[in-house]
């Protein structure tokens, strides 16, 4: 690759994260930081149980729902915001080829399942790395190469919690779980009007919560391969779901990336 369509790439890239970082600068509040629990095992299996007890919750109010979200400083190396209007797809733009994969689709935009009384979304983005100590125009190919990937190295997450009445939580969890495990071939997904075609669902491992459970997705796109991780957590009459997202892992066409499990013990933290 030529120096100068490296560095314009390159430069793209910062401007995209720049973008990005913008976009997520919302928020407040100082809040404790500490992630704790979580580990990542990828191919190992699920933590939590799908036959979880069933009690019967009460749904946090909308309130309630909101002091539990993610706010600015709660995720160390993160930024936080509110989710715009822009992130949010309706539930009846959301389908899928095969009725069983839905749960799965639902999962990954943040939509509710029956019975959900309240909903909160949030965007979290890491921070990006300390930038190059060299100008662009005094980098080497392969020095303007790695800053590229570097300005790529950002992974996105789209947090949504769901309260839900009585069982309704116990039995959305369940469902997404039993989706995952019926759709690991793949399905293809309508996203307002757009079609998305998964290929593969896989287990990995992750904790916290009464129940958790995680999942990478790989999407491909005219051969041209994303994964995406998905998680679920839930806490009593509350789940959780986490849709996550690297460019650089996006650019690499499947190169890997973890779940993040900062983002996920952060937010099991707030719920209890």
């Amino acid at each position: 690759m030529r120096a100068t369509v490296v560095r314009r790439t390159a430069l793209a890239a910062c401007a995209v994260s720049l973008t990005l970082l913008a976009t997520a600068c919302g928020g407040s509040s100082d809040a404790d930081t500490d992630a704790g629990g979580g580990k990542n095992d990828k191919g190992a299996a699920t933590s939590g149980s799908s036959s979880a007890p069933k009690t019967s919750a009460k749904a946090l109010s909308t309130a309630e729902l909101e002091t539990a979200s993610l706010k600015q400083g709660d995720v160390e190396g993160h930024r936080v915001a509110e989710a715009g209007p822009d992130d949010e797809v309706p539930a009846d733009g959301l389908k899928a080829d095969k009725a069983t994969c839905l749960p799965v689709v639902h999962a990954m935009y943040g939509a509710a399942e029956a019975g959900s009384k309240a909903t909160t979304k949030r965007k979290v983005i890491t921070d990006p790395k300390a930038g190059a100590k060299k100008s662009l125009k005094d980098m080497t190919d392969g020095e303007a190469e790695g800053a590229l990937k570097a300005a790529f190295d950002l992974t996105s997450t789209l947090v949504a919690l769901n309260a839900y009445e009585g069982t309704a939580g116990p039995d959305a969890f369940a469902g997404l779980k039993k989706a995952a495990a019926d759709c690991a071939g793949g399905f293809t997904a309508t996203v307002a009007g757009t079609k998305q075609k998964i290929v593969s669902i896989t287990e990995e491992k992750v904790t916290g919560g009464d129940e958790a459970a995680a999942w990478t997705l790989i999407q491909d796109d005219e051969g041209a391969k994303a994964p995406f991780k998905l998680v679920a957590l839930r806490k009593e009459g509350t789940v959780a779901t986490f849709l996550s997202f690297n460019l650089a892992a996006g650019q690499d066409g499947g190169a890997k990336f973890t779940v993040p499990t900062e983002v996920v013990a952060a937010q099991a933290k707030k719920l209890g």
